[in-house]
């Protein structure tokens, strides 16, 4: 099995932090944000892992170097632009379509600035078990975007915040919203169908297929330890959360 890691993206919100590092070094109890990300991957047992850089990436390739690709396969997708989520695994596309049926072995995208306990082998059984072209980890929390999915979970639009008109891409009778954990399980059938070019969000892709009909799902992550580390204060909770064991690094 396969992975991406995003990371990409300038922190902007971490300065000063990132002022003259890339957000993937930052580091919470002493560990960067990319080896505690690509330390879960491993335990999961993927050894092939693609990450998108952008923002000192040079800083970037010569840590993996330094660490010896930490005994993976690591591949490095450079954006000259920041390509967002969508963009920035569409021009990574070719990693997962190399050797494979398209139809094959579905891969993970994971955000390098989130930790999280969620059990990655449930999310991808989960996927496997509902033929799947994407499965989203999603929480009912607190969160500025919510993903909105009917009662079989499948997704049918979105809404920022509490706005009254959200975005609806399929009928529903009722629907939940949702926030997105920033860890996807992904059918690799999914590339082909992404007709959206340059710069774009993967979630744009996500609607038009659902509206299309095609099966995008929730797993439900509420039990899970989930932490964004978007602010230098997230990243200071982590470290005491780590420190007390609540999540490993």
């Amino acid at each position: 099995m396969k992975a991406m890691v995003l990371a990409a993206g300038l922190g902007t919100r971490l300065q000063p932090l990132t002022d003259d590092r890339p957000k993937a070094m930052v580091e919470v109890g002493g560990r960067t944000l990319l080896d505690i990300t690509l330390a879960r991957l491993r335990a999961f047992g993927i050894r092939d892992v693609i990450l998108n850089v952008h923002h000192f990436a040079d800083k970037v390739i010569s840590f993996l170097n330094e660490r010896d690709n930490f005994g993976m396969r690591i591949e490095v997708s450079r954006e000259d632009v920041l390509l967002d989520t969508g963009g920035g695994l569409k021009k990574a596309s070719w990693f997962f379509l190399e050797h494979s049926d398209p139809a094959g072995e579905p891969f993970i995208l994971h955000n390098v600035d989130v930790v999280s306990t969620i059990d990655l082998q449930r999310v991808v059984q989960f996927h496997k078990d509902n033929q799947a072209l994407a499965t989203l980890a999603v929480q009912q929390r607190e969160s500025s975007r919510y993903l909105l999915f009917d009662e079989q979970l499948q997704l049918c639009g979105r809404r920022i915040g509490r706005e009254a008109n959200p975005e609806i891409v399929r009928a529903a009778s009722t629907t939940q919203a949702l926030a997105f954990s920033g860890i996807h399980v992904i059918s690799p059938r999914l590339l082909t169908l992404m007709k959206e070019e340059g710069i774009f969000s993967i979630v744009d892709s996500y609607l038009r297929l659902a509206g299309g009909g095609e099966k995008i799902i929730a797993f439900r992550a509420d039990d899970y330890y989930w932490r964004d580390l978007g602010k230098p204060a997230d990243l200071q909770q982590a470290a005491r959360d780590l420190e007390q064991g609540v999540f490993s690094a």
